[in-house]
């Protein structure tokens, strides 16, 4: 058993609350107490914990090899999200599983560092460079999986089914790998993982299709079925890029929103991620299926995706969560209130997403989004995640109990992160990771990543 006396924690019912006692048992809260005068808060098992304490964050959508090109991917060249994808592909031909493990490890640490406790991988990158399948078809989710337990971050595997480069077109080049040849057969292989996997309280295997222009509505339904059966979390990207939403209308006759609904995709355990481009009608329908929105606003930002219509589906109800995926940037207060900014700059109105609602995305929403339902909250009986963000930085100073939420996510950054404890385990502690030098795994890991795919 473990106390923590947080200076201020943000709590379900009351918000923001000084001197707050929350014990820990076996990686689990058993008891949030406001503390007082003679109690056992003052005995030497008590760790301090100064500033604001949140619960764990969730970063819903992460590609984590895409790590090794932040930086890279900026030369010319890459002036549109499909010359950027071309980076993005000579990369992704070269990893094996130990180049991938190596890399989603230091990544993963990185994450913890900056208070994610969980993290959902839309996972690709399963085959060989050819396309066929290693000795163990699951060695890269394998990798993934072990990488993530040895960087003290949970995990929600979403195997994602890729089928086709194109409405109508066979994989080509580096795609061959992503593919598993139909629905059937990714479905098997992504039962022999979750067999391997799913008994793990720390691993989640969910599912996801890529796009609508890589699974073809046969592969939509099975790869729904299959989340149906395992009540898993199911997540597709949705709607990124007008091309996508051209194409689709051009083979269908439907936006890729209603093609999903069509398929039986949508629905409260799914994640549209992006959403970026979406008709009147679409809004409706991802208001009506219940499904969350998993918007990842660095990497928008940084693809030249454009912004979305975030506000206009938060008010008709849908959850909103948030996510790093390319990992441009790996800063949850930096996509919380991007989220924020980028309607004011579309709107030209301040006040979408206050730091209340911000936090409920990166908690308790993302947690649920990943299959973590237990997790995100600051109350007896959850799972023992605690992110400190201390509030004497020169981003953070000033704040007092009033402030400090609105303080941290529109001012913090992620190395105001103090102390992080994910399942009842210290994984950072005063900025420090467990693993040691994370800067220097990142930096070989990379190294070795772009060399093997120059």
């Amino acid at each position: 058993m473990t106390r923590y006396r947080c200076e201020l924690a943000w709590l379900p019912d009351t918000g923001i609350t000084p001197d707050v006692v929350i014990t820990v048992t076996d990686g689990r809260i058993t008891d949030v107490a406001s503390a007082g005068a003679g109690s056992a808060v003052d005995d030497a098992e008590v760790v301090s914990l100064p500033g604001l304490t949140l619960p764990g964050l969730a970063n819903v959508h992460s590609h984590v090899f895409h790590r090794a090109l932040r930086g890279a991917a900026e030369a010319p060249g890459a002036d549109s999200f499909w010359g950027w994808r071309e980076r993005m592909y000579a990369l992704a031909g070269a990893l094996d599983p130990d180049a991938l493990y190596a890399l989603a490890r230091a990544t993963y640490a990185e994450l913890v560092l900056a208070g994610w406790t969980s993290v959902g991988e839309f996972h690709y990158l399963h085959h060989g460079p050819d396309g066929r399948p290693y000795t163990d078809p699951n060695a890269m989710g394998h990798a993934l999986v072990a990488a993530a337990e040895d960087a003290g971050i949970r995990l929600c595997l979403i195997d994602t089914c890729y089928l086709a480069g194109g409405f109508g077109a066979p994989l080509e080049g580096v795609q061959r790998r992503f593919g598993d040849g139909d629905g059937p057969r990714w479905a098997a292989r992504v039962e022999d993982l979750h067999r391997a996997h799913g008994g793990d309280g720390r691993v989640v295997v969910g599912a996801a299709a890529h796009s609508v222009r890589a699974v073809p509505p046969d592969g939509l339904g099975i790869v729904a079925a299959w989340a149906a059966a395992h009540d898993a979390p199911l997540h597709v990207h949705l709607s990124e890029q007008p091309a996508e939403n051209a194409a689709c209308l051009a083979a269908t006759g439907r936006t890729p929103t209603a093609l999903l609904a069509a398929a039986g995709v949508l629905g409260p355990r799914t994640t549209v991620v992006h959403a970026t481009h979406l008709a009147a009608d679409d809004l409706d329908e991802l208001a009506r299926a219940r499904s969350r929105l998993g918007l990842c606003p660095t990497t928008e930002a940084a693809l030249a995706d454009g912004i979305g219509p975030t506000a206009a589906l938060v008010g008709a109800g849908v959850p909103l969560t948030l996510g790093t995926d390319s990992h441009a940037s790996t800063d949850p207060f930096e996509e919380a209130r991007r989220a924020e900014w980028d309607q004011r700059l579309a709107t030209g109105r301040r006040g979408h997403l206050d730091a209340d609602a911000l936090l409920t995305a990166l908690g308790p929403e993302g947690q649920a989004a990943l299959g973590f339902a237990d997790a995100g909250r600051l109350e007896t009986g959850a799972r023992a995640d605690l992110v400190t963000v201390g509030l004497d930085s020169v981003r953070t100073a000033g704040a007092d109990p009033v402030t400090a939420a609105a303080a941290v996510v529109f001012g913090a950054r992620a190395e105001d992160v103090t102390h992080v404890v994910v399942d009842g385990r210290v994984v950072v502690a005063g900025g420090h990771h467990t693993m040691g030098d994370v800067g220097g795994a990142l930096a070989t890991a990379i190294a070795g990543a772009r060399e093997a795919g120059a």
